[in-house]
């Protein structure tokens, strides 16, 4: 990734880490949500093999004749079902992208090799250095870049004519960085909100669809393929054991065709959102003669669901059952911060009470005084003085 990709998800990352009870994780994609372009490409695996996919149209309830419909959608269930049928009947859970088959259970394996590991850092990057075993077609890489984690693919022989078929490209790069990111979110039972993802390919008919596959930011026509997330869900543990894996691997599909819905870090970047001090360009307060004038305390942010939730890529409703499941509200959070804004400005200023209030997000002086008293006890003017009596 290069420095200026660097900057531009750094600064997004701080604008903004059937199984019936792993099911219940998954958060249920829209209705007829993905491109019938991927069961194209699923047919033509089948005709590489000179094989008919009726078999596996029928199973997902899929008519032969909607492949001929170029806006045609099918539903989260439909692709898990012919993809499954497909994977078992072409023995090949590539489906045609590599130039090698990778017969059943391939990435069953990956993920067993993975799931010893004591941190999705290593988990992921041992995940990307065994996946290149499995085929050189393409080649997996993670990096890190300040706050920002990239999981990145290259592809190889593209220029000498070799690697993944043209009509399967698309289809292949999107299952393959679903498939990571699925398993990433499993192994840590976390949602990985993603910073942004990019394609190095053109726009498709469909790119509509990405804002299902890849929530966030989605730019095309990139340098490569690649996700962007926030570095700090890699030092999250593993959460897996064998059993939990085993009973994951009979039912696999669901974490590469849904998105995840639990987010463990969701608390913390609630909490960097609510206190990402905004500039007041222009604002300064009086200052003794002779001297520039001081420049007025950052407010914070008067976020609200709404708003926190477009910078995150979920609903309000999902906002604030995501918190009440990690055992906080919004309006808590939005206390704490303030509560450490003020304290802050009391303990390091010597700004007026006025300003402290309207720094700490507060409509006036008067609710700010009585919002204190409630956190401490005693008033700001009380705590300063008696803060300042301590330190002599």
């Amino acid at each position: 990734m290069g420095q200026e990709d660097g900057k531009k998800w750094a600064a997004a990352a701080h604008s903004q880490p059937t199984i019936p009870k792993s099911d219940r994780l998954l958060a249920q994609a829209p209705v007829a949500a993905t491109p019938i372009a991927f069961v194209r490409a699923i047919a033509l695996a089948y005709a590489q093999r000179g094989l008919s996919p009726a078999k596996a149209l029928a199973q997902a309830q899929i008519a032969p004749e909607l492949l001929e419909c170029d806006g045609a959608r099918i539903t989260a269930w439909q692709m898990e079902r012919i993809s499954e049928a497909a994977m078992r009947e072409l023995d090949d859970e590539a489906l045609g992208w590599f130039s090698r088959r990778l017969p059943w259970g391939s990435y069953g394996m990956l993920a067993r090799a993975s799931n010893s590991a004591a941190s999705l850092d290593v988990a992921l990057r041992r995940w990307c250095r065994h996946h290149g075993l499995l085929t050189d077609d393409i080649t997996l890489a993670l990096h890190t870049d300040g706050a920002v984690a990239t999981l990145g693919i290259t592809e190889n022989g593209r220029e000498s004519g070799r690697g993944i078929p043209a009509a399967l490209r698309e289809f292949c790069l999107v299952s393959v960085l679903r498939n990571i990111h699925g398993l990433a979110c499993w192994y840590i039972d976390s949602r990985i909100p993603l910073l942004g993802a990019q394609f190095a390919y053109a726009a498709p008919p469909h790119a509509d669809a990405y804002a299902v596959l890849f929530p966030g930011p989605v730019a095309f026509d990139a340098e490569r393929t690649a996700l962007h997330f926030d570095a700090r869900y890699l030092a999250l543990p593993l959460r897996r054991d064998e059993a939990a894996l085993c009973q994951m691997l009979q039912h696999a599909l669901p974490l590469t065709v849904r998105q995840y819905r639990r987010d463990r870090l969701l608390v913390q970047r609630v909490r960097q959102l609510l206190g990402a001090l905004a500039p007041l360009p222009g604002a300064s307060s009086a200052a003794p003669a002779g001297q520039p004038a001081a420049p007025m305390p950052a407010p914070l942010p008067m976020h609200s669901a709404e708003s926190l939730a477009e910078l995150l890529h979920i609903s309000p409703r999902t906002l604030h059952r995501q918190l009440k499941e990690e055992g906080a509200t919004l309006q808590a959070l939005k206390d704490e911060v303030r509560r450490a804004r003020a304290l802050e400005l009391l303990h390091r200023s010597r700004r007026p009470i006025k300003q402290i209030a309207a720094a700490a997000g507060f409509a006036n002086e008067k609710s700010f005084i009585r919002a204190f008293r409630a956190w401490t006890g005693q008033s700001p003017a009380e705590f300063r003085r008696r803060g300042e009596q301590a330190n002599g």
